[in-house]
């Protein structure tokens, strides 16, 4: 099963360090946060990636071109013009690296890799949150739920919009945060159908709003609620946190 990280976005809320380079190649320790989260899905065995790029996306694209260079120990042998990589550290990953334009919105940038998915179901997750999410988990809530599209829910201080689930986990709606809520978010990780490219029109759609309330709307979407450690790198603050907790040797995403 494939897994679509987007990696797209401009990351102006952290732009201390996304003049320089795309939001998920931002370094926790010294590997970019989507490091971070594919390791977390390598962990599980899912090891085939889309990335869909947009702002700065060369800077993904060379990390990944010298990724050898990045993780070994290399003799360069310039009269001979030759290289011989040493204790080479390499995961199992195939990654398709998909140019989803500078100014596409979410849902736009899914449906631009349709093509690399094909007839099955697939994952998708945002380039800029890590989590402990127990993915064999998601999968079996996704499969058992009979839905098109599940969205992991996590509580956090709000400041994103809220979604409304009921008791069976069909989400229902969804609203802008509130002062006084302690709600579900969408915090990534989500399983889709093919079929949800269906709702998706263009360039312009944005994934959190007409596909995932269309999807409501119709019963198709479900939550998985997860009660874990989960936490966005929006901010400069949030950075700083993540790195504190790389650093401790207690990050609670790290599962590999």
């Amino acid at each position: 099963m494939k897994v679509v990280i987007l990696a797209g976005g401009l990351g102006t809320r952290i732009s201390e360090e996304s003049h320089l380079k795309p939001k998920p190649m931002i370094e926790i320790g010294e590997n970019p946060i989507l490091w971070h989260i594919m390791k977390h899905y390598s962990s599980y065995g899912f090891n085939e990636f889309v990335i869909c790029l947009g702002y700065k996306s060369y800077v993904i694209k060379e990390f990944f071109a010298d990724y050898y260079l990045h993780m070994s120990d290399i003799t360069f042998d310039l009269a001979n013009n030759s290289m011989e990589v040493h204790n080479n550290i390499c995961e199992p990953w195939k990654i398709t690296l998909v140019e989803t334009g500078l100014h596409t919105m979410t849902g736009g940038r899914i449906k631009r890799i349709k093509d690399y998915i094909g007839d099955e179901t697939f994952m998708v997750t945002y380039g800029d949150g890590v989590s402990n999410v127990n993915i064999p988990s998601l999968l079996d809530h996704h499969s058992r739920s009979g839905r098109k599209a599940t969205i992991t829910a996590v509580r956090v201080t709000q400041r994103f919009g809220v979604i409304n689930i009921s008791a069976d986990d069909q989400i229902h709606s969804f609203r802008e945060k509130q002062d006084t809520d302690g709600s579900w978010i969408n915090g990534g990780f989500m399983v889709f159908e093919p079929s949800v490219f269906d709702f998706i029109e263009g360039d312009n759609t944005v994934l959190e709003k007409e596909p995932f309330e269309m999807l409501a709307k119709s019963g198709q979407l479900t939550a998985y609620r997860h009660d874990g450690y989960w936490q966005c790198m929006d901010t400069q603050r949030d950075k700083q946190l993540l790195e504190e907790l790389w650093q401790s040797g207690k990050a609670p995403w790290k599962v590999w």
